[in-house]
């Protein structure tokens, strides 16, 4: 959603992608270097703000805390890069918080309103919103979403310990419920609060063109590139979402959301007009993977049976 009000913004002439961070954000390390472009598409090399394990403990210490944009980037600014900007691709959080502030002064509105007006009113979805960071709220009825364990497990990546696992597997460490932790955190890299039907309304409508422009989507589906250089035909990321082809004849476009308690994936193969939502309210399953991505071999055998998909 943040990339998609970026490239309008770049269409209206208020930005252009080759920007520096600099000129809307100041004290970013190479930010003179790293252009709009490489945030939208992961390869500034900032530093992952989740990744810090500061973070994690302070919102198990205190899940009711509210935090600006400012706030995280200081995190994230307090680790040095981890490489050269457009060297490589690494997904880092630290991208969106940044494009966030950026949006905002480029359109001279806050973040929210802009969502609101451009994107969420005209394709009525009526069950989304960007919430204050003071905002904890959630409308009925609601998802509760639970975590084994702190909130380290699902931000750090840490493994569960074996004695962790073997209890929860066992049925006697009961989930905690971390519904109400307070997502403003997340800012413009995964604040926003939504319904699986609009999810699927929401990623059909951005992937068939009826969200962008059209200069900005001749620009969106061209921009992808490899996460990985040696596998030029696997996984890509682009302006704020994934492409995976699945066969010849399918390819999804497609994000995942994370925060502790939740997990979701969406994703939109135009060839095949499938649209797929997969949400859940448990982020790691006892054997730490992510809950909605490891369901997804399953959900997606089952969508594509019968199609010329590849056997490997």
């Amino acid at each position: 959603m943040t990339a998609a009000l970026i490239m309008p913004l770049a269409q209206d002439g208020r930005l252009k992608l080759t920007d520096p961070v600099s000129a809307y954000v100041p004290g970013v390390p190479d930010g003179a270097r790293i252009t709009v472009a490489e945030l939208l598409k992961m390869r500034s090399g900032l530093y992952n703000y989740t990744d810090a394990p500061e973070l994690a403990a302070a919102l198990d210490a205190d899940p009711g805390k509210a935090y600006t944009p400012q706030d995280v980037r200081d995190i994230a600014f307090r680790r040095p890069p981890d490489f050269a900007p457009d060297a490589r691709y690494a997904y880092s959080n630290t991208n969106y918080a940044l494009l966030g502030p950026v949006a905002e002064k480029a359109g001279g509105r806050p973040l929210a309103d802009q969502f609101q007006d451009r994107l969420f009113t005209p394709l009525g979805l009526s069950g989304t919103c960007l919430p204050g960071i003071h905002d904890r709220s959630l409308t009925e009825p609601y998802a509760h979403g639970h975590m084994y364990g702190g909130t380290g497990y699902a931000l750090v990546d840490q493994p569960y310990p074996a004695a962790l696992r073997e209890a929860a597997e066992a049925g006697r460490l009961p989930p905690a419920d971390y519904t109400r932790q307070k997502p403003s955190y997340a800012t413009a890299a995964g604040a926003a609060v939504s319904t699986a039907q609009d999810l699927a309304g929401w990623i059909k409508a951005l992937v068939t063109g009826k969200v962008l422009g059209p200069a900005a989507q001749r620009q969106w589906p061209a921009a992808p590139q490899a996460e990985d250089p040696g596998a030029p035909h696997g996984q890509k990321y682009g302006y704020g979402i994934a492409e995976q082809r699945l066969g010849p004849n399918a390819a999804i476009h497609y994000h995942g959301g994370e925060l502790p308690g939740f997990n979701s994936f969406m994703g939109h193969d135009p060839a095949n007009d499938v649209t797929l939502v997969v949400r859940t309210n448990l982020t790691l399953s006892p054997d730490g993977r992510t809950t909605a991505q490891a369901l997804l071999p399953t959900v997606l055998n089952q969508v594509y049976a019968g199609l010329d998909l590849p056997t490997g």
